[in-house]
């Protein structure tokens, strides 16, 4: 297999946490998104969407969504279970992990990508140039701040995002967390059940890069 990463970007790192939750070495390809070599006719023949994470099989099969890969590896290495044990278990995490992609992770997409400098002209991730819209960063921002409110509540009522075990949706609201930070957004003092969740999370060495 080989794995198509970049070190600086929130979407990879969420696929990297999770190989490493699943002890696998897998050799790493990084794509540099500021050099624009995920536009390149070369990467555009692994991915026409011009986008990472990627994972290549061995049979030549790409997966090029995080949550391709999680399921992939999940059934490959099947412990620890990080999309859950049970029916009712693995309902949850999946309903989680969405909740923290399209509450936390979009817009916090939307606040970068709509501001930054180096966004110009790129304010959507893919093969095809878009316009920045200063108004979506604006919501963006609010919707960034509504989402670290709802995670304080749900982390009073359970250890991590999901439920009582580490799972996918706790990797995702944990780089989302980081993520956050370019933009000025995240946990303040009164989140103090996320800053509890956040710093039980950054013990494991799965985060650590």
């Amino acid at each position: 297999m080989k794995f198509y990463d970049c070190q600086t970007a929130p979407n990879p790192r969420r696929a990297r946490i999770f190989i490493a939750e699943k002890g696998l070495d897998i050799e790493t390809i990084q794509v540099d998104l500021g050099k624009g070599e995920q536009l390149t006719d070369d990467f555009r023949r692994i991915n026409p969407r011009c986008t990472v994470p990627v994972l290549e099989l061995d049979d030549g099969t790409f997966l090029t969504q995080n949550a391709g890969i999680a399921a992939f590896l999940e059934a490959l290495v099947p412990n620890p279970p990080l999309l859950g044990d049970t029916p009712a278990e693995r309902g949850l995490i999946a309903t989680w992990n969405m909740r923290v992609e399209l509450e936390g992770l979009s817009p916090i997409a939307d606040a970068f990508r709509n501001r930054t400098k180096s966004m110009v002209g790129r304010a959507i991730t893919g093969p095809s140039n878009y316009d920045q819209i200063p108004e979506l960063a604006v919501r963006g921002h609010a919707r960034g701040v509504e989402f670290f409110d709802m995670l304080n509540v749900r982390l009073c009522e359970t250890e991590y995002v999901a439920g009582d075990s580490f799972s996918v949706a706790d990797i995702s609201a944990f780089v989302v967390t980081d993520f956050a930070a370019w933009v000025k957004l995240g946990m303040t003092d009164a989140h103090t059940n996320t800053k509890r969740w956040y710093d039980l999370v950054n013990q494991r060495p799965s985060v650590s890069d």
